[in-house]
């Protein structure tokens, strides 16, 4: 009973930052859900019960603006993941100078993310950026491509802007669980006649598995809510085809001043959101129980 008790006491205050931090503001926005603006009369909010989720059901903007974000986040994710374990599997071999190119490699992650989509809007300027420059100068486009300006090429290059940020957060939680597993097992399954893919197959990539779900739930969630970097690059254009579930949010909020349905807005993408990783979290544990 002490020592329950004392464990009780020293979860305490970690409890009660998770209560101010996480659930105090999400039961706050619930609250605030339900009620109406009247900006028009300058009267208090009225309650409303669940208008606003009646109203977010056709809100087409909402819809397309979730369509976006789950297109940017299953794409970028995707493929942070296949580069983030192709470079920890490098960084993770003893060659010379290994430390520093590790230092290297994860740079990109711990630059500013509003000063970086800065860069990439300039890069991608089609007039003055460098990715129209080197394509003029190969002979593989004759006039600059308006690369920010046309839907499809705008997600395009937030993607590869987010990829190039964030794959190194992968990489090195990768690493990490690849220098756990012991060299013992590659020797031993070498010998038994196994080739570098089937230790990767059946060695690497089983064990890897714990870090691999932690990194794609951390990813997931911060792709997801992604704001800074679509703000800077394009700020959700052109004609919203970049537009994601935060950008919405801000605008809903911080332009429109309805802050009833953007508490509404927060809500159910945080409910989205949640409900995802805890499916994703359940078919991973059930993935790992042995059958019969």
């Amino acid at each position: 009973m002490n020592n329950q008790r004392t464990g009780w006491m020293l979860l305490f205050p970690a409890l009660l930052l998770l209560f101010l931090v996480f659930l105090y503001p999400i039961a706050r926005a619930f609250a605030l859900s339900l009620f109406t603006e009247n900006l028009g009369t300058q009267l208090q909010p009225v309650f409303s019960g669940f208008a606003n989720y009646q109203r977010m059901l056709g809100d087409g903007r909402f819809w397309q603006s979730m369509s976006n974000t789950a297109i940017f986040t299953l794409i970028s994710v995707s493929l942070e993941l296949v580069l983030g374990l192709a470079i920890a599997l490098v960084l993770n071999q003893s060659f010379f100078g290994r430390g520093i190119v590790r230092t290297i490699a994860i740079i990109p992650w711990a630059l500013p993310t509003s000063i970086m989509g800065l860069a990439w809007a300039w890069i991608f300027n089609d007039r003055f950026g460098v990715a129209n420059d080197i394509l003029q100068r190969l002979g593989l486009i004759d006039t600059g491509i308006n690369w920010l300006g046309e839907p499809r090429l705008a997600m395009m290059t937030l993607i590869i802007a987010d990829v190039w940020k964030t794959t190194p957060f992968i990489s090195i939680i990768l690493l990490a669980g690849l220098q756990s597993i012991s060299q013992d097992l590659y020797e031993a399954h070498k010998i038994d006649g196994a080739n570098a893919w089937q230790s990767f197959s059946q060695i690497t990539l089983p064990l890897l598995m714990p870090q691999i779900m932690i990194a794609l739930l951390f990813r997931f969630a911060q792709a997801f809510g992604i704001f800074d970097l679509v703000q800077v690059m394009t700020g959700g254009g052109p004609a919203g085809s970049t537009e994601t579930v935060s950008i919405y949010i801000y605008s809903t909020v911080m332009r429109y001043l309805d802050f009833g349905y953007g508490a509404a807005l927060v809500v159910a993408t945080f409910m989205s959101l949640i409900i995802t990783v805890a499916v994703v979290a359940w078919l991973f544990n059930r993935s790992k129980t042995p059958v019969g």
